[in-house]
């Protein structure tokens, strides 16, 4: 028996400080939220309702303005004119956070404007003859297709954030056609964008008065106001004294 009671006693070994070293838990470690994928998923704005990641909302939205109504923005129109990228940099930054209108605008006038002027330097000082015109063609059609292509991809995520159908055509055939019309009703579209989101004036009422109800020995010691005088000769003045 006492063989026995030695063999089930060796199975538990007791553990010390110095064979289990102690792990430091600082406080409130283990009461971190735990993320569950299955709960994060895109919600219905309206009635909360789960929605599928497939899911795109319908592009209906008209624009605000058309894309010839340059003229209802007059310095948006005359940046969009003189200095094309510096327009399509704001655009940028106000539709990306994370990229600054600077970058935008360097990309943009490296590929588009520096397209152009190597067709116009080309030909101003080699003239246009068979062996410089396939250098002005493919400046041009490098700027061309550059236009199209980079300034027409924040063209459709600028439709998608406000669910904006395709006006006229395409996207990036709008930028190939008329880019600087493109440039203009983007930027409108934003600020207009912009100033329905700005926060609505807040009307604030202040409440009324406390009013306090005295009590019964503070009406007893006041004393009643004196009537008003009577227009009959023969009537007399009463008074009303507390008791």
């Amino acid at each position: 028996m006492a063989a026995d009671g030695n063999a089930q006693q060796s199975r538990y070994v007791k553990l010390t400080k110095d064979q289990a070293p102690v792990e430091d838990i600082t406080p409130g470690e283990l009461n971190q939220p735990v993320e569950i994928p299955q709960l994060n998923v895109r919600r219905c704005s309206e009635c909360g309702q789960p929605l599928p990641e497939s899911y795109q909302a319908p592009a209906d939205e008209d624009w605000t303005t058309g894309i010839c109504a340059c003229a209802d923005d007059p310095e948006s129109c005359w940046t969009g004119l003189f200095c094309p990228c510096v327009l399509f940099g704001r655009n940028v930054e106000a539709l990306r956070d994370d990229i600054p209108w600077t970058n935008a605008c360097v990309c943009h006038a490296i590929c588009v404007e520096g397209g152009l002027a190597v067709a116009a330097a080309t030909a101003m000082f080699y003239g246009v003859d068979p062996k410089t015109s396939f250098l002005i063609c493919e400046s041009l059609f490098f700027a061309w297709w550059i236009c199209g292509i980079y300034t027409g991809l924040f063209r459709q995520s600028l439709q998608n954030k406000y669910h904006l159908k395709n006006s006229p055509c395409d996207p990036c055939l709008v930028h190939c056609c008329m880019h600087w019309c493109a440039l203009c009703q983007e930027h409108r579209e934003m600020k207009n964008h912009l100033s329905d989101d700005a926060p609505m004036p807040v009307t604030v009422v202040n409440p009324p008065p406390i009013q306090e109800m005295s009590s019964n020995n503070d009406q007893g010691s006041a004393v009643a106001p004196p009537a008003p005088a009577s227009k009959d000769p023969e009537s007399t003045n009463l008074e009303m004294q507390p008791l």
